[in-house]
């Protein structure tokens, strides 16, 4: 047996045993890596480990503790009231507005997971406050994230248009983009429709009553009294009031999106850098942040990234891509390397997995007579609708943001179980409705 099936086998073995029993999938990641690597591999220790996305890892840290820091000073809880009172009470449109701010910063040129890790805390603490299901607020992040990534000038959109050309495929930008647009859009749709969105169109809510938001704040978790312990009008309106080392937030909130987004640096860099810096300002009111970062997550991400990049030594996505393309009926082959795609950018990078699977496209495109713009479109949307996957970038910071309403471990099952969902429908769907119509 190579390699190859090795690593697939493995794969296959660490996810059903991490969905039965209640292991972190991360760390049946790291032995499953350390086995297949050493033993399959012939790989020492020290290549095994140098497969961890130490970006991806960092990213999660320093996004969580600087949200530690704003939700232990009631600043999250001040950007939702804001965002309350921004569409005048109308509690339905939040999420599309979450969604909607998110497509326009991936759009613009922001990497995925930077927009996802500015706005995601955002839209989860509001789904904490009023009610909302979480799963519908995190995955309307993404959504929106992917929704705009293939603009022509976003990183997806560049990549992918940049190996088609390099491939000597002909490059279709607006095609890719509208594709993602609308598949993501209609996954927005149906999210909120099946989560509780219509339930929220009649909820309308005053963001300037201060019995009514201290009240939200007391079922959040916030130390603001609630009615009825003796605590007077004017001083739950003062509380509610914006606070200096509030202000120094919203700042650092400002300076770490213009610096990750305008000036390209590293978000997680940015953002523990942030941390640290609201830290030393009020060294005893934070001393327990750094204790509310996601450490499970963190696991979780590390030992599937690392297990991930196994998988790729291994070389399982060519292996697939090449029996799929030689296959007789080249739309079949498209259709598995739609799945290939899927399923591997589930555990792994979408932006590293785009340059190697669009090349493997080739030869269906050349011999099947199947459309180029339409198949490329097919596979880009496909390696990256599954990023709500709590083993990437975007859905892991979305279950590391989880709002205290929510169990750890429930939340974890629903994002999981929404990201099989849409991992094995997705691509099928997908080429259902671009492949098929193009061939």
């Amino acid at each position: 047996m190579g390699p190859e099936w090795v690593s697939i086998l493995a794969l296959v073995a660490l996810f059903v045993i991490g969905t039965v029993l209640p292991i972190n999938m991360g760390a049946l990641a790291y032995v499953a890596a350390w086995l297949v690597g050493m033993y399959a591999l012939d790989l020492d220790e020290k290549e095994i480990l140098a497969g961890v996305s130490g970006d991806l890892v960092l990213t999660l840290i320093g996004v969580t503790y600087l949200f530690a820091i704003a939700k232990n000073n009631g600043t999250v809880d001040l950007i939702v009231r804001s965002a309350v009172k921004g569409v005048g009470g109308r509690v339905a449109l939040i999420p599309w507005v979450m969604f909607a701010v998110t497509a326009l910063l991936t759009a613009i040129g922001a990497a995925s997971p930077a927009a996802c890790a500015i706005i995601g805390p955002i839209a989860l603490g509001f789904a904490g406050r009023y009610k909302i299901s979480a799963l519908m607020m995190g995955m309307m992040v993404v959504h929106g994230a992917q929704a705009g990534g293939f603009s022509p000038i976003s990183i997806y959109g560049t990549i992918t248009n940049s190996v088609m050309e390099e491939a000597g495929l002909p490059s279709s930008e607006i095609a890719v983009f509208l594709a993602s647009l609308v598949v993501n859009f209609i996954l927005a749709v149906i999210l909120f429709l099946s989560l509780g969105g219509r339930s929220l169109m009649d909820k309308r809510l005053d963001p300037d009553d201060p019995d009514t938001l201290s009240e939200d704040l007391h079922r959040g978790g916030a130390s603001i009294p609630a009615r009825g312990t003796g605590t007077s009008t004017q001083t739950r309106t003062q509380a509610l009031g914006v606070r200096r080392d509030q202000v120094l937030t919203l700042i650092a909130f400002l300076g770490v999106a213009l610096v990750a987004l305008v000036f390209d640096k590293n978000i997680g860099f940015v953002a523990i850098t942030a941390a640290v810096l609201l830290a030393m300002l009020s060294p005893n009111e934070h001393k327990d942040a750094v204790k509310q970062i996601a450490w499970p997550t963190v696991l979780l991400v590390a030992g599937v990234s690392t297990y991930a990049t196994i998988l790729t030594t291994a070389g399982a996505p060519e292996f697939i891509g090449d029996w799929a393309a030689g296959l007789g009926a080249a739309v079949i082959g498209a259709l598995i390397l739609c799945y290939v795609g899927g399923v591997v950018s589930a555990f792994a990078s979408s932006t590293a997995l785009l340059p190697v699977i669009i090349p493997i496209a080739v030869p269906l495109i050349n011999d099947g007579g199947i459309n180029a713009a339409l198949f490329v479109a097919a596979l880009a949307v496909s390696s990256t609708i599954v990023d709500v996957s709590p083993f990437s970038t975007n859905g892991a910071l979305m279950l590391a943001n989880k709002p205290d309403t929510i169990e750890e471990p429930v939340y974890y099952k629903q994002i999981l179980t929404y990201a099989v969902i849409v991992t094995l429908v997705g691509p099928l769907l997908v080429w259902a409705a671009l492949v098929l119509p193009g061939w």
